[in-house]
């Protein structure tokens, strides 16, 4: 059994500790201590990092009969070890999880939502609710009640109990082992069952804040920060808001009616561009229908419109195959679009597979119109002349 030095000082950074086994955990060097200050993964909390006598701890794992495996880089020989944790992922660690228990709290109080699931991610915390939907507006005063609770820097106390004395505890959730529970609790707030590294008052969380709602069947995912991953989130989110504040000329409040009115404006331009462009392709069907090259019975029309997107060069296809013998074999940029008029009996489908088979692409389509893409622009020619190829007249 490995003594958690963690559970009696979760701020403690360096300890001295003797080696009790050498082993390979998967596939790495790895040793049990006969007590530790670096916490393993485990209760939705990562594990800590950090040393032993230099040798580099990336990972640790709980053990069998309560021992702590700490897996290393590189083999360790010594039997005396003074171990060093990665402080800063400790605290980050304990702000997030002290935070997800006032949150959890707070969302219990304000929306009567329990919390189902909890996540410590590398960048972002989770807590999963079981109600759904939930908007901002919604959450807004479970998160107003969590970060007054920081501002009142209230002491957080972890202590084990036995079972018995667990009756006149108000749980927000029952404990899932046997034996001694330990319980983390914040003044006259919330109690809890938890084995994760916990903050000694409140205030030291920092700022929470909420990030992202997102609905999941019956459930809604909470993403949230706690304490410097909050204020790194600010602080690049402010930056963005300067930036667009400069490039627009305009104060911070006035960015989202300038983006919007801006929106407008585009939105009137664009159909206004439509409109000129539908006025110009029909002032240039005329010509384009007069550079048809017969091919047997056929008029075929072979065009690159790199100008237009994709869904004008559709349209420009559907408006040449209106009249009758017509074959349209259409690109824009590496976009293939091929149609022919009903009076035609070929088939694009064959033809653009044909051509995407040779210019490294895929498409597809039916008889009188199928559309591809190309891996390169410089195969077009190349496809074009597969696609010629299937499409040659009967004799």
């Amino acid at each position: 059994m490995t003594e958690k030095l963690y559970y009696h000082n979760p701020y403690l950074k360096t300890f001295t500790a003797r080696v009790v086994r050498y082993l390979h955990h998967d596939g790495h060097p790895a040793v049990v201590l006969d007590q530790t200050a670096f916490y393993p993964t485990g209760g939705g909390q990562p594990n800590d990092t950090g040393t032993l006598n230099g040798v580099v701890v990336f990972d640790v794992q709980p053990g069998d009969e309560r021992q702590v495996i700490h897996l290393l880089r590189a083999p360790l020989t010594q039997d005396q070890v003074i171990g060093e944790i990665d402080w800063a992922r400790r605290f980050d660690h304990m702000q997030q999880h002290s935070g997800q228990h006032i949150l959890s709290q707070a969302f219990e109080q304000t929306l009567n939502a329990q919390t189902v699931g909890f996540h410590l991610g590398e960048a972002v915390c989770t807590i999963d609710l079981d109600r759904a939907p939930l908007s901002t507006e919604q959450v807004a005063p479970a998160l107003r009640q969590a970060n007054q609770i920081v501002l009142e820097n209230r002491p957080i106390i972890a202590r084990f109990v036995e079972p018995e004395e667990l009756a006149p505890m108000p749980l927000r959730k029952m404990p899932t082992v046997d034996g001694p529970i330990r319980i983390v609790q914040v003044q006259d707030y919330d109690w809890s069952p938890c084995g994760g590294t916990h903050v000694a008052r409140s205030g030291e969380i920092g700022p929470i804040q909420i990030v992202r709602l997102e609905r999941r069947k019956a459930q809604t995912r909470v993403h949230f920060l706690c304490g410097w991953r909050a204020l790194a989130d600010y602080n690049a989110k402010q930056q963005i808001v300067q930036s667009l504040s400069t490039r627009f000329t305009t104060a911070e409040d006035d960015i989202v009616p300038t983006i919007e009115r801006m929106e407008t404006e585009i939105k009137a331009l664009r159909k206004q561009i439509d409109t000129v462009q539908a006025q110009l392709v029909e002032y240039r069907l005329v010509g384009w229908l007069d550079s048809a090259m017969p091919t047997g019975p056929w008029r075929v029309i072979a065009l690159t419109l790199d100008e237009y997107d994709l869904a004008m060069v559709k349209e420009i296809a559907r408006r040449l195959t209106e009249r009758p013998g017509v074959i349209a074999l259409l690109t824009s940029h590496t976009n293939l679009v091929f149609a022919c008029a009903q009076d035609v009996n070929a088939d694009m489908n064959a033809a653009i597979q044909a051509a995407c088979a040779v210019g490294g692409g895929k498409g597809g389509g039916r008889p009188q119109f199928a559309q591809g893409s190309l891996a390169e622009r410089s195969l077009i020619q190349t496809a074009l002349a597969a696609a010629r190829e299937i499409l040659n007249p009967p004799a």
